[in-house]
């Protein structure tokens, strides 16, 4: 087996970089007696499999019902659809009662603060804005927040997603590290141009580190076959590239719960709903038609991005949520391309908060201590622009509300 070179920190000369991560990949897929283009074709055939499989259904999101996961009843055919598909919906997660008042708690909170007097502006340019109101909020430590994160319905939910990998040894799947993001409140009568078609797992790292390496290995092997986008081996120690649209964490699946009634067509969250479309994302800018030290546009300190040129094949499989109310939760894998659709004139609001699954693991206990730091000064997390709005602010979550399942998660004690 040929070794590749790899790089633990970004590399200094990234041109260079690519162009040797790619050669030393490309001969070691050839070295397993299969070309980079027989290779790419059988995961071309994989690809083709699931979107037939999506056109044929006319409910491409499976929609769970949160009392079948707390009294274990969720029915065998539901439990293998979520796992072609890496995406479901959790309808009642929380009552629609809890959801609305948090989405008020959540408002009070701001506007007695007065978050919008000294709102400055978006400190990435990941979201887009609303007039001049933000869109999503730079607030991690309202109250809402912090007791939908500790709660025991949420852990269920989580241990519930967690327990669908291949875990062992590599996380807890009982145990999630709370990782703090932000919440979203889109008015009605919104005109938002959405978010393009990306995927969040890392950048260059996913080709050159040691740990990814080893977690693409199937791939990189020329073993397309034996790929398992549900197995967790090495993705939880390894570093990942610093940047400002980032994730320091492992997130087995991105989520959020709904704070508002939204309709399907109102500008809401589409997946490709493939998990192993992971490995078309791969494996293509190996191929000979892609320049020496290019990646198809992944980058360092940018999205990982998907786009009609390079990847026609998964980006016209978008696929949109159904329609959710106030107290559902919506999951994707966190591997799964991933966009927002554009919305004029939005009906109604279209409030989020989220909250993934981020199982404990050695990666996720790091970057806890700097989770605990900002939580105890009501800063903004490491992984996110340094704006701390909430230091000195009324109402903040305090640590004598932690709960055990709190304290577990942010590693207290």
């Amino acid at each position: 087996m040929l070794t590749i070179p790899n790089w633990q920190t970004t590399p200094h000369d990234l041109p260079e970089a690519i162009r040797a991560v790619k050669t030393a990949l490309r001969d070691r897929i050839e070295s397993s007696g299969r070309g980079i283009d027989e290779v790419f074709a059988a995961v071309q055939r994989l690809i083709e499999q699931r979107l037939d499989e999506i056109d044929a259904d006319p409910e491409v999101w499976p929609v769970i019902e949160y009392a079948d996961i707390e009294n274990g009843t969720v029915p065998r055919a539901q439990l293998d659809k979520l796992k072609r598909r890496g995406c479901l919906v959790v309808r009642g997660h929380f009552d629609r009662s809890q959801a609305l008042e948090w989405d008020a708690d959540i408002l009070d909170y701001v506007e007695r603060n007065h978050f919008f007097e000294a709102y400055t502006g978006p400190a990435d340019d990941f979201f887009g804005t609303v007039d001049s109101k933000p869109e999503i909020y730079p607030i991690y430590w309202s109250r809402a927040q912090m007791q939908a994160r500790q709660s025991e319905r949420m852990a269920r939910v989580q241990f519930f997603l967690n327990s669908l990998w291949k875990h062992d040894g590599w996380f807890d799947p009982a145990r999630d590290a709370l990782y703090p993001d932000r919440i979203r409140r889109r008015p009605p009568g919104t005109d938002s141009a959405g978010l393009g078609a990306h995927c969040d797992p890392g950048t260059l790292d996913l080709w050159m580190t040691r740990e990814y390496q080893a977690a693409f290995r199937h791939l990189f092997d020329g073993n397309v076959e034996a790929y398992d986008p549900w197995d967790a081996a090495h993705r939880t120690t390894g570093p990942q590239y610093p940047g400002s649209t980032m994730c320091s964490a492992f997130r087995s699946f991105q989520g959020w719960t709904a704070l508002s009634d939204m309709d399907h067509d109102q500008g809401v969250l589409h997946t490709v709903p493939i998990p192993e479309a992971m490995a078309y994302l791969m494996v293509r800018p190996l191929l000979r038609d892609v320049p020496d030290d290019y990646m198809c546009g992944v980058t360092v300190n940018q999205v990982f991005p998907a786009n009609e040129k390079w990847h026609p094949q998964l980006v016209g499989a978008l696929t949109g949520i159904p329609d959710v109310r106030a107290g559902d939760s919506v999951w994707w894998h966190c591997d799964m391309i991933h966009s927002v659709a554009p919305v004029t004139g939005q009906r109604g609001w279209g409030n989020v908060m989220y909250i993934p699954a981020a199982p404990w693991c050695a990666r996720n206990e790091r970057y806890s201590a700097s989770v605990r730091e900002a939580f105890l000064t009501g800063s903004s997390p490491a992984d996110f622009p340094e704006e701390h709005y909430e230091r000195d602010w009324e109402g903040r979550f305090r640590f004598e509300d932690l709960t055990e399942i709190g304290r577990r998660g942010m590693g207290f004690g």
